[in-house]
């Protein structure tokens, strides 16, 4: 990842902040990955942030929906236009933001909680989630973190945090976050976005 850092590193010269997307599917490892990043970033002096973007999901019952549950989860499963104009556009503007969000609760509950974004003389922001290479959304570079489904649900079993049987939780990531994540591919072109494809799988690494 050397020449990745220094590539973020070169691109902050001329863009402050600069706005880097993190993406792949369920279960590639895009917080673990963007946690890597800010680390290492921070180490080398670098201001930095990192945004997880789960916290702009929708309530439980407007994500999902048992008619067509992977169309439903892929186009209804983030509040992406709210997030897009009070987060992503006035940062990539401004470089800094100052605002209580409504945020998603961990819990999974329908409640939404207060959370405190407070940014500011930012070099580069980091920002990894889901479905996030979409024309809507305005990156400086984006990052596809490949994974294979195989290891993405192995990833899930061992994270499990529905707290599912092994049968459940196969059953909602077949009928619903991969045939989602095919929906993005098909409709959204995700890797051929990606500026640069880090590979993040034990079975593709062989």
């Amino acid at each position: 990842m050397n020449n990745l850092f220094y590539t973020l590193q070169q691109k902050a010269k001329y863009h402050r902040p600069l706005m880097v997307g993190i993406s792949g599917i369920d279960g590639s490892g895009k917080g673990y990955i963007g946690q890597k990043l800010f680390d290492g970033l921070i180490s080398k002096g670098i201001k930095c942030e990192l945004i997880g973007i789960d916290g702009w999901l929708e309530k439980p019952s407007r994500r999902f929906s048992k008619e067509n549950p992977a169309e439903h989860f892929y186009r209804k499963s983030f509040r992406f236009e709210e997030m897009n104009e009070k987060l992503i556009k006035p940062l990539k503007q401004d470089g800094k933001i100052d605002f209580i969000a409504q945020h998603s609760a961990p819990d999974h509950s329908e409640e939404l909680i207060d959370f405190h974004y407070d940014i500011n003389d930012v070099e580069i922001l980091l920002v990894e989630g889901i479905f996030l290479f979409q024309e809507q959304f305005d990156f400086d570079y984006r990052i596809w973190i490949e994974c294979s489904f195989e290891t993405a649900f192995e990833r899930a079993l061992v994270r499990n945090q529905e707290g599912l049987s092994e049968e459940a939780l196969k059953e909602e990531y077949d009928t619903t976050y991969f045939p989602a994540q095919h929906l993005h591919f098909e409709n959204d072109n995700p890797k051929d976005k990606a500026d640069f494809i880090l590979i993040n799988d034990h079975l593709l690494e062989k």
